[in-house]
């Protein structure tokens, strides 16, 4: 798969993408063997039930606030901040203001 935007090219990653009203919005960066890379549009009330993934996923907040909940903990990040989901362990995303976020999946 291609990569979403130029090599070697800065990029303002938050306007990359935009935000649906009363939706959420995702678009594949990269991808390939070794993971991905995907950028989120959360409109402010939405969020992604609980799941699991069988590899540590890594969230880096770009704009706004996110809440983390990971294996039933609540956690507030805000842009600039990371936060990382270990693998196999439960968690969900919720938006209580719209807020921008990159994922990293790292299989391995």
């Amino acid at each position: 798969m291609e990569n979403a935007f130029e090599h070697s090219k800065a990029t303002a990653v938050a306007s990359a993408i935009d935000y649906t009203p009363g939706g959420i919005v995702s678009k594949i960066v990269s991808k390939n063997t070794g993971g991905n890379l995907t950028l989120f549009a959360f409109d402010a009330g939405q969020a992604l039930s609980e799941h699991a993934a069988p590899f540590d996923a890594v969230v880096q907040v770009i704009e706004g606030t996110g809440e983390y909940i990971i294996g039933g903990e609540p956690y507030t990040v805000k842009a600039g901040e990371l936060i990382i989901m270990p693998a196999n362990i439960p968690h969900a995303v919720r938006a209580p203001e719209a807020f921008k976020m990159l994922l990293f999946m790292i299989k391995g």
